[in-house]
């Protein structure tokens, strides 16, 4: 009997989807989608805006990474109006970029991730969730809760609240940092540096326990992209993008502003979500990852120092070859957190952050203009073009989890055709497809949230499309 599993909504990640898994008669698995089914429409409404206000409007995309979209639509703006903005002011977009890094990469590993690492996949689903694991490792919980206090009270400093910060503009930034408030963040860094460590030290753990599942579970071959420095270290804030091919050499260098000679996009009519491509090699040849693996993968190393070192262990799980092992996403989100709280002291130790030569007042006005950084879930890209009144005509949004499209839908695939067998499904299995597409960190609430519990609900569906039975999980 030729039957159709639907898993949705998935949870623990950030946005609505549902995964189908198509099966084929001797119970295996013929195809297995990600179906990303929220319509955005952004782009489209901020037009006829004028392009001074994307800094404030953008961040409402989303309420887990409006840091990204309000520094991305800043530095649009910047260029946009030809005001780039002086170095004391990127020194402080760059230091709120560094909490909005911690924040949300260390609650991913802890609170989203965390109960698959910490209680396993196939533990019970009423305890597999943050306050189950808040009750089996309680210091655990109490340090991921303020590591990510840590991140999200350095964007408050700068930016007067947590969420939808009011900081940047073009040309600059609207507020100095005060004495007081660098060595309150400077506070901080010892204790979460020591959290982030953990951290590490947890998925490394795991890993040597579990290597069967990491070298069998999404194994993809693909490209790599991040912003890098000009001697291809990492750097979240600004940079050229590098891509990489699946064995690791460099493809192209490019500015963000040049993207659209470089990048492509997709479509299926199974997702609304669009599939970015390296246009030169076409898809789904040129299709690549972006995000915590991504950048591992296409930096060739870190300037800090713990982190960098770090790096290094991770080049070397593969013998230098890139890593493709979708779990090890965690371990590379984690170098990550280590990197952002090192480049916090960086920044506090540099003397032109106390400067009041924040903000850029002339003028050269340009008409069109793009803003890159490294989101915590990959490359995002802004692109303005505005009339002669500044009124917005055209906006191109790349968001940083389009670009994992492929990745998440092909980790689904491969991962529903290895655990299931002879038509058997387990709870624990439902689980491993939803960890595919977590362990990619998706941000997909651009336009809608839901309410209330998050429950799955599995149809099975004869050949004639009659569901002959159905499998709820409250």
């Amino acid at each position: 009997m030729t039957q159709k599993i639907t898993i949705e909504p998935v949870t623990r990640i950030e946005g609505h989807a549902k995964v189908t898994i198509h099966m084929k008669d001797d119970g295996s698995v013929e195809h297995a989608y990600l179906h990303i089914n929220e319509f955005r429409g952004f782009e489209k409404f901020c037009e006829g805006r004028p392009y001074f206000e994307m800094p404030m409007i953008t961040p409402r995309i989303c309420g887990i990474c409006p840091v990204s979209h309000h520094l991305a639509g800043a530095k649009a703006a910047d260029a946009v109006q030809g005001s780039p903005a002086p170095r004391p002011a990127n020194l402080l977009r760059e230091l709120m970029h560094m909490g909005q890094v911690i924040q949300s990469n260390g609650m991913h590993f802890f609170e989203l991730s965390g109960p698959d690492l910490l209680l396993g996949f196939d533990a019970d689903p009423a305890l597999r969730n943050v306050i189950g694991l808040a009750h089996a490792a309680p210091e655990i919980a109490l340090k991921a809760v303020g590591l990510r206090r840590f991140g999200q009270e350095i964007i408050r400093t700068l930016g007067g609240r947590r969420i939808h910060p009011n900081f940047a503009v073009a040309g600059g930034v609207n507020k100095a940092l005060q004495p007081s408030e660098r060595e309150s963040i400077r506070a901080g860094i010892e204790a979460n540096l020591e959290t982030a460590k953990m951290g590490v030290s947890i998925m490394k753990d795991w890993a040597q326990r579990n290597m069967e599942d990491i070298n069998k579970f999404a194994v993809l071959k693909s490209g790599y992209m991040s912003i890098v420095n000009e001697d291809d270290s990492l750097n979240l804030y600004d940079g050229n993008i590098r891509l990489v091919d699946r064995t690791g050499k460099q493809l192209e260098k490019f500015p963000g502003s040049d993207y659209l000679d470089y990048i492509a996009e997709h479509v299926e009519n199974w997702s609304y979500l669009k599939f970015p491509y390296y246009k030169k090699m076409g898809f789904p040849e040129g299709v690549y990852r972006v995000g915590p693996l991504g950048r591992m993968n296409a930096v060739k190393n870190i300037s800090t120092p713990i982190a960098g070192e770090e790096h290094k262990l991770f080049k070397a799980l593969n013998n230098g070859d890139p890593v493709g092992q979708t779990l090890y996403f965690h371990y590379a989100r984690m170098i990550e957190v280590i990197f952002c709280i090192e480049r916090v002291a960086q920044l506090l130790d540099d003397p032109d952050i106390m400067s009041t030569d924040i903000l850029n007042t002339k003028k050269d006005y340009q008409g069109e203009g793009v803003g890159i950084l490294e989101a915590p879930r990959g490359t995002l890209i802004h692109h303005y073009q505005a009339d002669e009144t500044g009124k917005l005509t055209k906006v191109n949004l790349i968001v940083a989890t389009g670009h994992n499209n492929w990745a998440m839908t092909e980790a689904v695939d491969s991962v529903a055709k290895t655990y299931i067998v002879g038509g058997e499904v387990k709870e624990g299995m439902l689980n491993r497809v939803e960890a595919a597409v977590r362990a990619h960190d998706p941000c997909l609430s651009c336009s809608t949230h839901a309410v209330g519990q998050m429950p799955i609900q599995i149809e099975m569906i004869d050949p004639e499309g009659q569901v002959v039975k159905t499998i709820s999980r409250d």
